[in-house]
């Protein structure tokens, strides 16, 4: 055979979807001028992202679209996608979108053969008139139900796929399909199609501890690499938006040198200046052990800095959390009255942890959130699969970063139960920049709060337990106390203050009584020095005094045996010879 009958596939040329997520793990969205398959059971999102998909080529690519709807109403479907803001009525007017009925009727009477051959002719008439680029086939096993037997159906498949090729539209089909059938295309009624087509995506929609969680996974895509993993994904307000983990060597937050006080000055020395801006920050402890009260003071922190703040509380309504903190000195009415400070209780978010997600970063978008408090984290475990719930907080720290948003979380380790501070319950120990964790220190019948910092990337920090306290004054951390080698804290710590104020006051009384003595000491040896001397002089003057006399006496003693020599007549002394 002749190399020219075997051409190598040429990488297909892609659209994108304008769905978040989906297109940056296809790497630019769907293969252009090929057929796109999607599968999944109910509720899973397959209409959605049809339509989606549709609705964005016609508004921000210029291409229209036909939407083939063989399940609902053109009528029906428009007014489910008003919830999204898409105005297909607008799109209709300027010829930009088509809807073609084709559902079969509910007391339809099949009678002899029938095929698709008259409603693709219907569409090549209409695609040529408004020059459509993209079409998708909803629910197309409706119809297809219709058909005598397999070989008839597969017949009908190629018809359409032929098609679709030779007017190089990019085309998107929808099958019903269960979740546990979604999987395994060869024990599908129609799973053929998934090796006929050039892209295939399976969508999943299941129930995890009670809790709603959707996910898809491109199964194929000829000629292109893609993100072979499942990702979750969720319905919101424009439609699916598709969870994606950061792309190695991708590049998107700005690194920051600038600091921001946590709202306890002590702490702010602690950390070498405070936290760094677009940081993500972890305070972990056993409940009551002060985690909200650092939130809030981080919160109103920011809001005096004039920076606008969300603060998503899980475990209290914010009405309750304004006024417990207003108990330790911190204000956080006012910034809430005047904008500045947006407070969310949980109530407001239920679902999974992507729905948490999504509505927080909708609710910091919207807020213009600069600073952001989410009291407590760990809830989210709870929301259906950890596993799940630990890709999300990824997610979460690497949005805030990509943003420069400064996150604050917090997270429940519970110690009463035997855990330690080796880590969270979600792992984002490991992730956060700065890990802050309190905890309780039982001594004397009392419990007293600790402070610790177990890491701080990027910057020099106290290694010291620092006792918490709380006042109506505000929040403070003491200096760290050791006797005998322990850390106290409270009472003990106060008691042996005192006794080692007493104790400096008898040891200063005490140095001051040996003070006065010893000047005592010193003047009486000054006055006995000062004895010393004059009686050194008198003693100096007295032998000056004997040496002069015992001198006139000689010279006197010598001048009268002269004189009486001379008058005796004595013979004047002879020379004694040479």
């Amino acid at each position: 055979m002749k190399s020219a009958q075997f051409p190598v596939a040429k990488v297909p040329n892609k659209v994108l979807t304008g769905i978040t997520g989906f297109d940056e793990i296809t790497g630019g969205g769907l293969p252009s001028g090929r057929t796109t398959l999607l599968v999944g059971g109910p509720g899973s999102g397959k209409t959605v992202f049809a339509l989606q998909f549709l609705v964005h080529g016609a508004q921000d690519c210029k291409e229209p679209g036909i939407f083939v709807a063989f399940e609902e109403t053109s009528k029906r479907i428009e007014a489910n996608a008003e919830s999204f803001g898409w105005n297909l009525a607008e799109l209709r007017r300027k010829k930009m979108l088509f809807f073609m009925d084709a559902q079969p009727l509910p007391d339809l009477v099949q009678s002899g053969d029938f095929d698709l051959g008259g409603m693709l002719a219907a569409l090549e008439a209409q695609a040529r008139e408004m020059g459509a680029r993209r079409i998708a086939f909803d629910a197309l096993n409706i119809v297809l139900a219709l058909l005598p037997d397999a070989a008839a159906k597969r017949r009908e498949i190629y018809r359409l796929h032929e098609w679709l090729l030779a007017r190089e539209l990019t085309g998107l089909i929808t099958l019903q399909a269960g979740g546990a059938e979604a999987g395994v295309g060869s024990q599908q009624p129609f799973g053929f199609m998934q090796f006929m087509v050039d892209c295939a995506v399976i969508f999943n929609h299941s129930v995890v501890q009670g809790v709603s969680q959707r996910n898809l996974r491109v199964q194929k895509y000829r000629g292109s690499s893609f993100d072979e993993d499942e990702s979750p994904f969720l319905i919101g307000k424009s439609g699916l938006e598709v969870a994606v983990a950061r792309t190695p060597g991708r590049v998107d937050a700005k690194v920051s040198n600038e600091r921001v006080s946590s709202g306890v000055e002590r702490l702010d020395t602690m950390l070498g200046g405070g936290y760094y801006r677009g940081a993500s920050v972890l305070i972990t402890g056993s409940p009551g052990t002060a985690k909200t009260t650092l939130s809030g003071a981080f919160a109103e922190a920011a809001c005096r800095r004039g920076e606008r703040t969300l603060f998503v509380s899980f475990d209290s309504e914010y009405t309750e959390v304004i006024r417990n903190l207003a108990s330790v000195g911190i204000q956080l009415d006012p910034y809430v009255k005047n904008g500045c400070l947006h407070m969310i209780p949980v109530r407001t978010i239920t679902g999974s942890a992507e729905i948490y997600l999504w509505r927080i970063k909708t609710l910091a978008k919207e807020h213009g959130a600069r600073c952001l408090v989410i009291d407590p984290v760990y809830t989210w475990s709870k929301s259906g699969n950890e596993l799940t719930a630990h890709g999300v907080v990824e997610r979460l720290i690497d949005w805030s970063k990509a943003d420069g948003i400064t996150l604050l979380c917090t997270s429940l380790l519970d110690e009463l139960a035997g855990r330690t501070e080796g880590g969270s319950p979600l792992q984002i120990s490991a992730l956060a920049d700065t890990w802050i964790h309190l905890n309780h220190l039982v001594q004397a019948g009392e419990r007293n709060r600790g402070m610790s910092i177990i890491k701080s990337r990027g910057t020099a920090h106290s290694n010291q337990v620092r006792e918490l306290i709380l006042s109506d004054a505000g929040v403070t951390l003491t200096d760290t106390y050791t006797a005998d080698g322990e850390v106290l804290m409270g009472t003990l710590r106060w008691q042996k203050e005192s006794a080692d104020r007493v104790a400096d006051e008898v040891n200063e009384v005490a140095e001051k009584l040996k003070r006065v003595r010893l000047d005592a000491e010193e003047a009486e040896l000054e006055v006995r020095m000062k004895s010393l001397q004059v009686e050194l002089e008198a003693k100096q003057v007295e032998k000056a005094l004997l040496a002069r006399t015992m001198e006139s006496r000689a010279g006197e003693l010598s001048r009268e045996r002269t004189r009486m020599g001379e008058l005796r007549g004595a013979d004047a002394a002879i020379p004694e010879p040479k």
